[in-house]
């Protein structure tokens, strides 16, 4: 800024009320010194503004995996409303470790960032809420904001921004398609039984059961299929035993669903004549499988700039909760029972 000062004839203090555009100064003077910083490329030191006393405008989304499709979306609805706040995103990855997790904040909160985005389901634990709480704490004390994206606040008082979707809601759409077209045995392939994302998509499917006086029978209750190559497995190993007990799969991702339609293609089961297949998160390619995959859409960019603007135009330390609604998109791979 010394430099600046120098090359364009003026003060420090101009210099500074130029960049900030706080003050008004002389259209010609602030030519001269837009032209010396043009001149000297010059930068200004975004740390040094915040120990000055002025917001960082950087904010930070820590993932559990980098290379997930949901968090990945999510992901990017928070750097789509980070750009438009003026804000630079720095991104990590937790490998849903939450040891690193903890570290991570503790590494973004001596940097000044104005909020720490985590994203993702997780497992629900006592060790989680009292982690969670710590975070919340931490970052409050030091002027930033914890925000929860696509989780559940562990606690209504703590003082974050938690924006969740209707996990139970879109569940409970998808199987009341299925009972719709006449299905009665809907196998369901969740995910890992603690995490949130799969408690509250069983309870879904449960509630619709439930609303039909159906039964619940545990044999058509499946988790722990959360990988590709789990749920491979797992349905492979069933139909060895004999046809399907099932009419329809309701598999708690996209990528499962995937999988279900090409190990029951292997068996020669053909969908959705004889069995009809149904994923949630309506992720790019669900449309292009053969069938198109029906499925419940998530508002992934809408989840992401919602979180952030939420936590960046905060009153408050108070907290700030939102659910977002989720859809039901009907494709090939559903239709009556057979």
């Amino acid at each position: 800024m010394n430099d600046v000062a120098a090359l364009a004839g003026v003060s420090m203090a101009t210099v500074s009320r130029v960049l900030a555009g706080d003050y008004p100064v002389a259209g010609a003077t602030r030519e001269r010194v837009l032209r010396a910083v043009r001149d000297l490329d010059y930068v200004v030191n975004a740390q040094a503004r915040a120990l000055a006393g002025r917001r960082s405008r950087t904010v930070a989304i820590l993932l559990g995996n980098l290379a997930a499709p949901f968090h990945n979306r999510v992901a990017h609805g928070v750097e789509r409303q980070a750009v438009d706040e003026g804000c630079l995103c720095l991104v990590a990855a937790t490998d849903d470790d939450p040891d690193r997790e903890l570290t991570l904040v503790e590494e973004m909160r001596a940097r000044d960032v104005e909020a720490v985005v985590l994203v993702g389901g997780v497992e629900d634990s006592p060790g989680y809420r009292t982690r969670v709480a710590r975070l919340a704490g931490i970052l409050d004390a030091a002027g930033s904001r914890l925000v929860l994206c696509g989780r559940p606040a562990p606690g209504e008082e703590l003082p974050l921004t938690a924006v969740h979707y209707d996990n139970a809601g879109g569940a409970r759409a998808a199987v009341d398609h299925l009972l719709t077209l006449g299905h009665r045995r809907i196998l369901f392939l969740g995910g890992p039984a603690a995490t949130t994302t799969t408690r509250e998509r069983l309870a879904g499917y449960q509630a619709a059961l439930a609303a039909q006086d159906l039964r619940h029978p545990a044999e058509l209750t499946v988790e722990g299929c959360h990988t590709r190559d789990g749920a491979r497995a797992w349905l492979r190993r069933r139909l060895a035993q004999g046809p399907p007990d099932f009419s329809a799969v309701f598999a708690h991702d996209d990528d499962v669903a995937a999988v279900v339609l090409t190990v029951l293609r292997e068996h020669g089961i053909s969908v959705p004549e004889q069995v009809s297949v149904i994923g949630f998160n309506d992720l790019p390619g669900a449309e292009d499988l053969r069938p198109g995959l029906t499925t419940v859409r998530i508002p992934h960019l809408d989840l992401g700039r919602t979180a952030l603007r939420l936590a960046l135009h905060r009153p408050g330390p108070e907290p700030q909760r939102a659910v977002l609604a989720t859809e039901l998109v009907p494709r090939g791979s559903t239709g009556p029972v057979g």
